[in-house]
């Protein structure tokens, strides 16, 4: 851990840290809105996110990742998480580690979803030494498949979510994968 700016790594213009305490707030609004949780069965209210957030901090020092907490590091802003989480749902591929993203609005289209998952990858799959990291979207997820492309990785194909089956327009999802080199 950096001591400096208590950041775990640093993309160019992201830095990758566990949570605080002051994410909450800014966590709650961006799990509130419309646009953001799109591809979501239904929008996560505050006690959900707070779970969430206390999750990935138990996780982050138990694994040494999480879906990590990303501020922009020209304004030390939080925007966001990047990062790896583990996947227990039931599937012929789990348990696994998976890459995951979620940035406020206004932070979009922007390639920090990009730019931070390349770094995620790199860290899970080199200084962790994870053999394999999956990701996982809907199919009409267009957005995140994107991201999912430029970083690198190759599908495997499409599969039946075990907790979306009773959403017809979100239960089909993609799966992709990148394998450590």
């Amino acid at each position: 851990m950096d001591i400096n700016n208590s950041y775990l790594f640093r993309s160019e213009r992201l830095g990758f840290r566990n949570w605080n305490e002051s994410d909450v707030p800014i966590m709650i609004e961006i799990n509130q809105d419309k646009r953001v949780m799109e591809f979501f069965p239904n929008l996560i209210h505050e006690t959900d996110t707070i779970s969430f957030i206390q999750r990935m901090q138990t996780q982050f020092l138990e694994k040494k990742f999480c879906y990590f907490a990303v501020d922009l590091l020209s304004t030390r802003e939080f925007i966001g998480f990047i990062g790896l989480s583990e996947q227990n749902f039931e599937s012929d591929f789990t348990p696994c580690i998976d890459i995951g993203w979620r940035l406020s609005f206004k932070y979009w289209n922007k390639a920090y979803a990009t730019e931070g998952a390349k770094k995620c990858l790199a860290y899970g799959l080199d200084d962790l030494n994870i053999p394999k990291i999956y990701a996982i979207a809907p199919k009409i997820n267009t957005k995140s498949e994107h991201v999912m492309k430029k970083i690198g990785m190759k599908k495997l194909g499409e599969f039946e979510h075990p907790k979306l089956l009773n959403d017809e327009r979100l239960k089909c999802c993609i799966l992709y994968e990148k394998i450590q080199e």
